[in-house]
């Protein structure tokens, strides 16, 4: 916290202090919130955030075989294809933080009188409106509407309404529904026909020397990148709205297909939300690890088993198991340290951005170039070579991540909340 507060001027810096010691408290006894789940969710979209970081970018420009930064750079990238990064856990867990809203907004909107058909649809609405901001989002680099559909907002919404049905049925059939969607979707795609020997990967936007490190051969290459399943409805679905130029392929391999296992990952959310509601005021550790345990073998199991890889960008049923298990080990944490153990002033930064997701969203989407030339221009680039030309980067994004706090801060004290 004290990292977060030294960027405010000192007046501002004595009341954060004041907030820190009563607000979390507060916030939660007026309503009704899980503060661990905000200070989760809060986390989540610090990594997000931190992109402006660049530790990427400072460790392949400036510090190219330093361990350290190899790491740090790492860590704040996706991985290629198989595998998990820490940048990787984002999208992931705040699709499952959104499960594990639903039974909290759907307990809340009872008691206050709503019907069924009323939050059905309120639902639907809510899921048009994050497509149509994701899509927004994903154009504002570009010349025309970019409808692609592979960007978070897009992704929750297409199987929001589906995860909100969910919440209806008794935990048998969520469950079944769990399993049915996943199974489904790997028998799919075992099903099309695996790109053979002599597949020109050149065509579909895969270089030699990456087909070499990432693809497969033999039963797991029904899971390679453009040559798949999911590249193949893009390739006709993405078609039917107006473009530059033909759809072919997605450039990282993200595809709108992604949705339907995504789904999976917030039903996960969806059984840690009825958990917590059907445990209170107990938190229910035991179901929470051993969750993460079971969820992580078994997408290893798989993986390494050779019956389906742990792949991010195109969500292998593998992947959503394996990320699964890392949301449920997150979610025990902070339910340990917070609600348990009874730490939590250290939260409050992220609480402060935990409740104010979809704004931090935006913010970050929108406001980045806006933010880092202000303070090129007002201040100029020298302030920011303090520690060398190769920090710049570094110390420009620190400062931009300490606006968007600020910004952020500001809001949470008026009670400013974006909501859908």
């Amino acid at each position: 916290m004290s990292e977060t507060v030294e960027i405010v001027e000192p007046r501002l810096k004595r009341k954060i202090a004041v907030d820190a010691d009563r607000s979390v408290t507060s916030v939660e006894q007026k309503l009704e919130r899980n503060i661990a789940v905000d200070a989760y969710r809060g986390l989540v979209m610090v990594l997000m955030m931190a992109e402006v970081l660049e530790l990427s970018y400072v460790h392949k420009t400036s510090f190219p075989n330093n361990p350290i930064w190899s790491f740090l750079g790492y860590n704040q990238s996706h991985s290629e294809w198989a595998g998990m990064s820490l940048h990787d856990t984002i999208q992931p867990s705040f699709t499952f933080l959104v499960g594990v809203a639903l039974p909290y907004s759907v307990r809340s909107r009872l008691k206050k009188g709503a019907t069924f058909s009323r939050m059905l649809v309120h639902t639907m609405w809510r899921s048009l409106i994050l497509i149509a901001l994701g899509v927004f989002l994903s154009s504002t680099h570009s010349n025309m509407t970019n409808f692609a559909f592979t960007d978070t907002l897009s992704q929750i919404g297409l199987g929001y309404t589906f995860a909100f049905l969910l919440t209806f049925v008794r935990p048998r059939w969520q469950w079944t529904a769990f399993g049915a969607i996943l199974f489904g979707y790997w028998l799919a795609w075992a099903l099309y026909p695996a790109p053979g020997p002599g597949f020109d990967y050149a065509a579909v936007g895969v270089t030699p020397d990456w087909n070499q490190l990432h693809n497969y051969t033999g039963f797991l290459s029904h899971w390679n990148k453009n040559s798949n399943l999911g590249n193949a409805f893009d390739v006709w679905f993405l078609n039917l709205f107006p473009r530059a130029s033909r759809f072919l392929y997605p450039r990282g391999g993200y595809q709108v297909l992604n949705f339907i296992p995504t789904l999976g990952t917030m039903v996960l959310g969806v059984f840690a939300g009825r958990w917590f509601l059907t445990s209170e005021p107990k938190i229910p550790m035991r179901k929470f690890l051993i969750a993460a345990v079971a969820l992580m073998a078994a997408g290893l199991l798989f993986h390494f088993a050779g019956v389906c890889p742990i792949v991010k960008r195109i969500w292998t049923p593998s992947w959503t198991l394996f990320s699964g298990g890392i949301c449920f080990l997150y979610t025990a944490i902070f339910s340990w340290v917070i609600d348990v153990k009874g730490y939590r002033k250290w939260a409050f930064p992220l609480v402060v951005i935990g409740m104010n997701s979809i704004a931090a969203y935006m913010i970050a989407h929108l406001f980045e170039h806006f933010i880092a030339s202000s303070f090129l221009i007002n201040l100029g680039p020298d302030v920011f070579r303090i520690l060398g030309a190769g920090l710049e980067p570094l110390l420009l994004g620190a400062a931009v991540l300490g606006t968007y706090w600020i910004i952020l801060y500001w809001m949470y004290k008026r009670k400013l909340f974006l909501k859908i």
